[in-house]
């Protein structure tokens, strides 16, 4: 007998669902990368957010019971904490950068007469014939770069502005009125579950919150070793270069290494010795910090093990560079709390029908 045929038949209306969800999918993505800047910025508004929440909460207890006030004064003790703190190293950055300043003349006669560290590498790779070739060729501009050099500048320095105004009032809304946006959430959930989401959303916080304050710790802790280190080996600018590599540190992965760099340099621009030691110091500490310090101090504070710390900050930041790597830890802790809260419900669910 020959085979009974088959047909399958498509309603238009579910090709037409399909096409709609395609279609809302791909406009998803594009609105997301057309918006990556703002998204950003929303990203390190809330980690923020979450970071001095607590604040908040703990004004509310102590008195302050209107929200707002508590999270105006939280916010004007964080500006003046910033203010301070700068106020504390500015006076070390202004002497530094003025005795780099008067150095500088130094540098550059070594350059030209060929002595010292930086003369010896003018001579070798031959920069003084290559910068009089761009001038007599193209002039100033050419050589330097002046006037791409300047839009750049000019630009990233509007960009970082309106960035930090924008972060700056998105944390502080993020503090007046986060509470109640997750009530409008909790609120539309129903009545039976609404208490277990209430516990993952409180398990969520906690998660990021621990984070934030664990990255910052990490970032501390970098600066002092940092400026300790040169301060023995006499390496000039050593407060400034501190406060560098603490405010680096805070990005995942790539801003040690920035970092890194950027000490390093100047380390052996005034000695070979002091360069080589420093280099060493941060080869070893950044492998103390990303294998050791990160998943001990990221274990107590975001409750992860360490292993699922190092692979998660690898997964995302081989995703999303940077960003993903900034995001990977709280991502990774919000996956465990649900999973956590699944099995807990699928238990349940279990006994259920045992217990009848």
């Amino acid at each position: 007998m020959p085979a009974e045929e088959r047909i399958v038949r498509i309603r238009p209306t579910t090709v037409l669902t399909v096409l709609g969800l395609t279609f809302g999918f791909l406009l998803l993505l594009y609105v997301t990368w057309i918006a990556r800047q703002v998204l950003t910025w929303t990203l390190v508004a809330v980690f923020l957010a979450l970071a001095l929440n607590p604040a908040v909460e703990f004004f509310q207890r102590r008195g302050l019971k209107r929200r707002g006030i508590s999270a105006a004064v939280t916010f004007l003790l964080t500006i003046g904490a910033i203010i301070a703190l700068f106020s504390l190293f500015v006076p070390t950055l202004v002497n530094e950068a003025r005795g780099f300043a008067d150095a500088l003349p130094g540098y550059i006669n070594d350059v030209s007469a060929g002595r010292g560290q930086l003369g010896r590498l003018a001579d070798k790779y031959e920069i003084e014939a290559r910068v009089r070739d761009a001038v007599n060729n193209g002039g100033a501009e050419s050589a330097l770069g002046i006037s791409g050099t300047a839009l750049a500048v000019t630009k990233g320095v509007l960009t970082f502005v309106v960035a930090l105004v924008t972060i700056t009032f998105m944390t502080f809304f993020m503090l007046l009125e986060g509470p109640a946006w997750m009530e409008r959430f909790y609120g539309l959930l129903p009545e039976g579950s609404r208490g277990r989401w209430e516990r993952v959303g409180n398990e969520i916080y906690r998660t990021i919150g621990g984070y934030v304050t664990g990255n910052l710790l990490i970032s501390v802790i970098a600066g002092i070793a940092s400026t300790l280190v040169l301060l023995l080996l006499g390496v000039p600018y050593a407060v400034a270069l501190g406060v560098l590599v603490a405010i680096l540190d805070l990005i995942p992965l790539a801003g040690a290494t920035l970092a890194a760099i950027i000490v390093t340099t100047v380390a052996f621009l005034h000695s070979i010795p002091a360069g080589i030691i420093v280099l060493v110091f941060f080869v070893v500490y950044q492998q103390v910090e990303n294998h050791v310090l990160q998943p001990l101090v990221y274990s107590r504070t975001v409750q992860l093990s360490p292993l699922a710390i190092l692979i998660s900050v690898l997964i995302g930041a081989k995703i999303a560079g940077v960003l993903g790597a900034l995001a990977a830890i709280p991502v990774a802790g919000a996956i465990q709390v649900l999973l956590l809260t699944w099995l807990e419900l699928r238990r349940e669910r279990a006994r259920a029908p045992a217990a009848i």
